[in-house]
């Protein structure tokens, strides 16, 4: 059935309060269409579907949910009802959704789950800052201690087992609790069951602490093509552990704020907010972009206007100026953002990095100023100001504003400003006003020359 004939099939059959034919319809869907129905639904119509499902369901569905509109869902839902559904839910998506709600109904929430190893749980992880390791990883884990005979170990597993939807890795701890190693299911079976675990588990297995920030942890996980990665403490005790499904959503949420900013676009925006959240958004870099305009403006009012009476044509390339020196500057910076957030560009390769960036720029400012060269000399003739003038700007614009773009958003990560604001408007303007400055004093050199 297709979504629109779905969607129009659930309204039909929530107005006619028919409960037993929807229950039947959403039984054999997956939890994140159900969250994607709810979504298109109004609140009283979505809160009806909501009814109809079991509460292992319902807790799938309140994860896929978008944000908004599970954050209007859990105002109406009773504490215990959240509670209730909550225990059903592995602990790094339910301190998500707790840490949505108000501190009085977190407290309500926290005191109707029934599990109180999972309550503690989940209390203990609210105590992370939510952009390190520990407060993206869960503690839903298969644990076994180092001192396990294969068929104890097999016991155990089974029993920790049963409470799971995935098992990612088997982690062996000593009495502390010490993270120790892997034990892969594969020596399961080759190994003699007289064995214990310490003797056939994989050593030294790759880690992350529990403040390490996430952007370093999507970076491991991405470089050692890891399924999960263990989180320990200051001493090695495991902690939790973080999956690469949690690691696909947080690059997701990267990219939206990086594409954002590079938009020009303050905070988290979606198509659904209201006007007056878009504008807020929207409005800061516009007024800088004007602020830049009334500069640009300054400066040619600034510059003897009797030039541009004269020489027309010195006019007519102000855009081009302006444009080339925005383009040159975001293809820069937009190269040095993606290696500092992947991890391809660091401290000991940022000179190699400018020096390259410097090589592409003279050659991209003799093609460029090379043509324009060749355009002014069919269009203006070899003794006109604007026909020189023009290409000696392109030719250090270009090399300028491409070693301004590469170095911006090195000194932002420096002074730890997001650089990811340097690819966006920020640079188009820097480098727009930048542009001017060079025009105005090339064709004040040429003319005193």
């Amino acid at each position: 059935m297709e979504k629109d004939e779905l969607l129009e099939k659930v309204k039909e059959l929530i107005d006619g309060q028919d409960s037993e034919e929807l229950k039947g319809l959403v039984a054999d869907m997956h939890p994140a269409d159900i969250a994607e129905l709810c979504n298109e639904l109004d609140l009283e119509a979505a809160r009806f579907v909501f009814r109809q499902l079991d509460r292992e369901t319902a807790a799938d569905v309140l994860v896929y949910m978008d944000e908004d509109v599970r954050r209007e869902y859990l105002d109406l839902m009773p504490s215990e009802t959240i509670a209730k559904v909550i225990d059903y839910m592995d602990t790094d998506d339910a301190v998500d959704i707790i840490q949505e709600m108000d501190e009085e109904k977190q407290g309500e929430v926290l005191a109707h789950i029934e599990d109180m190893e999972q309550a503690s749980d989940i209390v203990d992880l609210m105590q992370y800052d939510e952009n390190t390791a520990g407060g993206l990883m869960g503690t839903e884990m298969v644990v076994v201690n180092e001192n396990l005979s294969m068929p104890e170990c097999l016991q155990e597993m089974r029993k920790q087992a049963e409470d799971m939807d995935e098992i990612y890795n088997v982690y062996v701890v000593d009495d502390d609790g010490r993270l120790k190693g892997v034990f892969p299911l594969k020596k399961m079976i080759t190994n003699p069951s007289v064995s214990k675990v310490k003797y056939v588990m994989e050593t030294d297995p790759i880690s992350t602490h529990v403040d390490t920030p996430i952007d370093d942890v999507v970076q491991m996980i991405e470089k050692y093509d890891l399924v999960a990665v263990p989180v320990i403490d200051s001493i090695g005790r495991l902690q939790g552990q973080i999956t690469v499904d949690d690691v696909i959503d947080e690059l997701r949420e990267q990219q939206e704020h990086d594409y954002q900013m590079v938009s020009g676009l303050t905070g988290d925006v979606e198509t659904s907010d209201s006007v007056w959240h878009q504008v807020v958004s929207r409005i800061p870099w516009l007024l800088i972009g004007m602020v830049g305009g009334i500069l640009n403006s300054m400066l040619l009012g600034k510059f003897e206007s009797s030039l541009f009476v004269k020489f027309t044509g010195l006019l007519l390339f102000i855009p081009l100026i302006g444009g080339t020196g925005g383009n040159v500057g975001t293809q820069s910076s937009a190269l040095v953002v993606q290696g500092l957030a992947n991890g391809s560009l660091d401290t000991s390769s940022v000179w190699k990095q400018v020096f390259k960036e410097f090589t592409v720029a003279l050659m991209n400012a003799v093609i460029l100023s090379g043509l324009v060269l060749v355009y002014n000399l069919f269009a203006f003739g070899s003794s006109e100001l604007v026909t020189w003038a023009v290409p000696v700007t392109m030719f250090v614009l270009v090399v300028i504003g491409t070693l301004w773009g590469t170095l911006l958003p090195l000194l932002f990560e420096k002074i730890h400003i997001d650089p990811a604001i340097a690819t966006g408007p920020f640079v188009q303007i820097t480098n727009d006003l930048l542009g001017i400055a060079i025009y105005i004093a090339v064709i004040t050199v040429v003319t005193l020359a």
